[in-house]
């Protein structure tokens, strides 16, 4: 009885400090990882990227994301080294930690790569304390250029930063 007891004290505090953090005017940064055969696309064997984003919440449970990336693509793809700048907006569903995004990347490669990709995520924000988030995240990104070659699904697992 003590057990279950204190897991659902453990459970009641995890909550409510979940729930104060998607309030409006709160700030977000974030850093995450994506790659190492998480991910699959028409025309690579091995893709690695790092992400950078920042946000804002505009309205309780409402982010607007900023974001610039890199990715490393392997195998015979002509176009490994890629670049990305993007904005997305969040929704994080009933105060849970579970959030869904939806928003547009431009990517860039050598010279004669360029494509505008919108992209959806589903993903989880599992606090740590009361700040700090592991966020793994499912995603899809669409590629206009060539669908079968260069639209991306996969795993992104970031950590986040949730300020006042």
């Amino acid at each position: 009885m003590r057990k279950k007891l204190s897991l659902l004290l453990l459970t009641l505090m995890v909550a409510l400090s979940a729930s104060a953090q998607f309030e409006q005017g709160k700030k977000y940064i974030s850093a995450s990882f994506s790659g190492l055969d998480m991910g699959y696309n028409g025309s690579s064997e091995f893709n690695v990227g790092l992400q950078a984003k920042g946000g804002y919440f505009l309205a309780d449970n409402l982010a607007v994301v900023g974001l610039i990336g890199y990715n490393h693509v392997g195998g015979d793809d002509e176009t490994p080294d890629r670049v990305s700048l993007g904005v997305q907006g969040r929704y994080y569903i009933i105060q849970n930690g579970i959030y869904l995004g939806a928003g547009a990347t431009y990517k860039h490669a050598n010279h004669n790569y360029n494509d505008i990709m919108p992209g959806v995520e589903i993903g989880y924000a599992f606090f740590i304390n009361r700040h700090v988030t592991i966020e793994p995240a499912l995603y899809y990104e669409q590629s206009f250029k060539d669908h079968s070659k260069y639209s991306n699904v996969g795993l992104r697992l970031g950590l986040g930063i949730y300020l006042f």
